[in-house]
C-alpha cells in the first residue's frame, strides 16, 4: 500500500479573502447548512440585526442633521442653538458607536463558537472514516480544510456578514435621504457610481484571474520548500544544492511574475475609486452650487456633499465583503464535503467482552479486568477468544478495476507465527489490513474464531489485534502516554511492564523524567530503535490475541534489531502472530511462510520446506536473488 505521508496540498496562497475568491458549488445549499450552525444563536443574531439597523440610522441621520445645523444655526447667528444641536449629532454618532460595538463583539462570540463546533465537528467525523478515504485525499489537502478552509469561515462570519448587512442599510439610507435632498444630484451621482461599478468589475476580474494564478504558483513554491527541507540530507549527500536552487528559481520568479500581475490590479482599485468618486464630488459640488444659489439652502447641499462621499463606501465595501462570504461558503463547502463524506461502515454485531471461566469450563461475562475475552453473540452465546485467523479464497483490489488479491486462502492456529515475504506491492501489508477490515474485501471469507469478521463489531475486532509498524509514530505527550496509547485504562505497573516485556525500559530509565519525559517531534530525541521499542511496550500494553509485525526491523541496524527481536519473542509468546519481513533471517522459526508475488501466494512452508523446493524462497534466502 502506498504512503501517503508525503503527499501535500496546494499552500496557502491569497485565494482566500485577500484575493479574489473561490465560487462555491451550491451557494444555496451551503449557506442553508451554515445557517444551522448559527441557529443556535437565534436571539443573540436578532439583537445583531436590531443593533446594526440603529448604527446604520445613526449613520444617516448624522450626516442629514448638517442641514438644520448650517440652515438653522449657523448662518442666523444661534449659538446657543448650535451647541444644542452639536450635542444633539454627538448623540447621535455616540449612539451609533455603542451600536456598532455591540454587534461587533457579539458576532465575534457567536463566530468563534461556531467555527468551534464547525472544527470539532469535522474532526469528530475524520475519526470515522474509513482508510481509503485518507488514501485518496492528501494531509494536506485535508489539513487545508481545518486552517484556510475554516479560517476564511471564521473570518467572514466575525466581520463579513454584518458588514455586510450594515452597509446594505446605509447605502439604502444614504439613497433615500440623498432623493429627500435632490432628486437632480442624486441623478449625477448615480450616473458616476455606474462608472465606478464597471472600473470595479472590469479591474476586479482581471484581479480574480490573477490572483487565482498566484494561489497556483504559491501552492508549487510551498510543496517544492517543504519537499526540500526534508530532503536536506539528501541533497548535501549527493552535492544537489545548486540544481535544487535554479528549481526554486524557475518557481519563485512564476510567483512573482503572478503576484506582481494581481497585486498590480488589486492595488489600482482603490486610486480608482478614490478619484472616481473626486470627480464625483466635483461635479456635485459644482451643479449643487449653482442650485444652493437659487434655493438658498446651502444646509442641504453640505448634507448632500456628505452623503457623495459616503454613497460609494458602501459599494466598494459590499464587494469586497461579497468576494469573502463566496470565499467562506467555499471553504465552508469544502468542510461540508468532508463532513457528507461515507462514513466507515460497521454492521457486526458480535462484541468483544471481558469474561471468567468457572472450574467447569464455562465462561461468564465479567464487568472487570480479568486476562480473558470471548465473542459474544447477538444470542448471548460466548466464544472464547483464541486468535485462529482463516482467509477463504480472498479476493481483494483497493477499487474493482484493479485486483491486489488473487484468491487467497491460508490459515493461523492459535498461537502460531505466520510470516509474509516477497518483493514490495505484492500485498502483504494489504493482508494485514484486512484481518483489521480497514478495507473490504470483493470476495470470499475472512474468520475470527471461526466468526466471519464481517459480523464482528470493528472496535471490538481491532481491539482483539495488536500492531508494530516499520513506521513508528509518536504523540506529544510523556513517555508513559505513549505507551499507554495502546490501552486507555492501563495503570503505571501495567506501563511499566509492557516495557520492560518489550526491553524498554532500561533506556527509558535513563531518559532525563523516566517514563514521565515529555516527547514531541515524533520523539525526534530518541533513536530509531528506541522509538521501535516504545512502538513494541504499546502493542505489550494493549496485550492482543492477535498480532501483526509490519516489517517492524527493517531500518534498524544489525545491533539494535537484535534487541528489539528480544522483546518482540517475548511479546510473541502465546500469541497467533502474522509477520511480514525483509531480512529472512526473523522468520525461519515461523509455522509458515507466505511467498507473495502480484498477490498470488506462489510457495507456502516452513523454513525447512521452503528450502526444500528450491523456489523463490530459496533463491532469497541463499542469496542468489533480492527482494525488489
Amino acid at each position: 500500500m502506498a504512503d501517503n505521508s508525503t503527499r501535500r496540498g496546494p499552500g496557502h496562497g491569497p485565494g482566500g479573502p485577500r484575493g479574489g475568491f473561490r465560487k462555491p458549488k451550491d451557494l444555496r445549499g451551503t449557506l442553508g447548512k451554515l445557517m444551522r450552525y448559527l441557529g443556535r444563536y437565534k436571539a443573540m443574531l436578532v439583537i445583531v440585526v436590531v443593533l446594526l439597523v440603529i448604527s446604520s440610522a445613526c449613520s444617516v441621520a448624522g450626516s442629514y442633521l448638517i442641514k438644520p445645523l448650517i440652515n438653522d444655526y449657523i448662518l442666523p447667528g444661534d449659538f446657543a442653538g448650535l451647541a444644542r444641536m452639536l450635542c444633539v449629532m454627538a448623540g447621535v454618532y455616540g449612539v451609533g458607536a455603542l451600536c456598532s460595538y455591540g454587534y461587533a463583539r457579539i458576532m465575534v462570540h457567536v463566530a468563534q463558537n461556531t467555527v468551534a463546533k464547525l472544527r470539532a465537528d469535522l474532526f469528530d467525523k475524520m475519526q470515522k472514516l474509513p482508510l481509503k478515504f485518507f488514501d485518496t485525499h492528501t494531509h494536506g489537502e485535508l489539513m487545508s480544510r481545518y486552517t484556510n478552509d475554516i479560517e476564511t469561515v471564521s473570518e467572514a462570519l466575525n466581520n463579513s456578514f454584518a458588514s455586510l448587512i450594515s452597509c446594505s442599510l446605509t447605502f439604502v439610507g444614504t439613497v433615500v435621504m440623498m432623493i429627500v435632498l435632490s432628486p437632480i444630484l442624486t441623478l449625477i451621482t448615480f450616473a458616476m457610481l455606474v462608472v465606478m461599478l464597471l472600473v470595479v468589475k472590469t479591474i476586479g476580474g482581471r484581479s480574480r484571474r490573477y490572483f487565482a494564478a498566484q494561489q497556483k504558483a504559491i501552492g508549487a513554491v510551498n510543496g517544492y520548500i517543504e519537499e526540500m527541507i526534508e530532503g536536506q540530507k539528501v541533497i548535501k549527500v549527493f552535492n544537489h544544492e545548486e540544481a535544487a536552487k535554479a528549481g526554486f528559481r524557475g518557481l519563485n520568479e512564476t510567483y512573482r511574475d503572478a503576484g506582481t500581475r494581481a497585486q498590480a490590479y488589486a492595488g489600482a482599485m482603490m486610486p480608482a475609486m478614490g478619484n472616481l468618486s473626486y470627480i464625483n464630488y466635483a461635479i456635485t459640488c459644482c451643479v449643487g452650487g449653482l442650485l444652493a444659489i437659487r434655493s438658498g439652502d446651502l444646509g442641504g447641499l453640505s448634507a448632500f456633499l456628505q452623503y457623495t462621499r459616503q454613497v460609494s463606501q458602501p459599494i466598494t465595501q459590499i464587494s469586497q465583503q461579497v468576494n469573502t462570504i463566496l470565499s467562506a461558503v467555499a471553504g465552508a463547502e469544502r468542510v461540508f464535503e468532508i463532513m457528507e463524506a461515507q462514513p466507515e461502515v460497521d454492521e457486526g454485531k458480535v462484541t468483544l467482552v471481558r469474561v471468567t471461566e468457572s472450574p467447569d469450563g464455562a465462561l461468564k461475562e465479567a464487568g472487570f479486568d480479568t486476562g480473558a475475552w470471548a465473542w459474544k453473540k447477538p444470542d448471548g452465546t460466548l466464544i472464547p477468544l483464541r486468535g485462529d485467523v482463516r482467509f477463504d479464497h480472498v479476493v481483494f483490489g483497493y477499487d474493482d478495476r484493479k485486483i491486489i488479491l488473487h484468491d487467497i486462502s491460508l490459515f493461523a492456529k492459535p498461537g502460531q507465527k505466520i510470516a509474509f515475504v516477497g518483493s514490495t506491492g505484492a500485498g502483504k501489508t494489504t493482508i494485514t489490513s484486512l484481518i483489521n477490515r480497514f478495507y473490504e474485501i470483493q470476495s470470499g471469507t475472512i474468520t475470527y474464531d471461526g466468526i466471519d469478521v464481517r459480523n464482528i463489531q470493528k472496535d471490538s475486532l481491532r481491539r482483539s489485534l495488536g500492531a508494530v509498524l516499520q513506521d513508528t509514530h509518536l504523540f506529544t505527550g510523556t513517555v508513559a502516554d505513549n505507551i499507554r496509547y495502546g490501552r486507555l485504562e492501563a495503570t503505571d505497573e501495567e506501563v511499566e511492564a509492557a516495557a520492560r516485556l518489550a526491553g524498554a525500559d532500561t533506556f527509558i530509565r535513563h531518559l532525563p523524567n523516566g517514563y514521565q519525559t515529555v516527547l514531541s517531534d515524533e520523539g525526534g530525541s530518541l533513536s530509531q530503535g528506541e522509538r521501535q521499542l516504545l512502538n513494541i511496550a504499546r502493542a505489550a500494553c494493549a496485550n492482543p490475541p492477535v498480532l501483526i509485525l509490519d516489517e517492524a526491523t527493517s531500518s534498524i541496524d544489525t545491533r539494535t534489531e537484535k534487541l528489539i527481536e528480544k522483546g518482540m519473542d517475548r511479546l510473541m509468546a502465546g500469541r497467533t502472530v502474522f509477520v511480514i519481513a525483509h531480512r529472512l533471517s526473523t522468520v525461519r522459526n515461523s509455522q509458515a511462510i507466505m511467498v507473495l508475488e502480484q498477490g498470488n501466494i506462489i510457495e507456502r512452508g516452513d523454513h525447512e520446506d521452503l528450502l526444500a523446493q528450491h523456489g523463490r524462497y530459496y533463491q532469497l534466502y541463499t542469496g542468489q536473488a533480492e527482494l525488489a
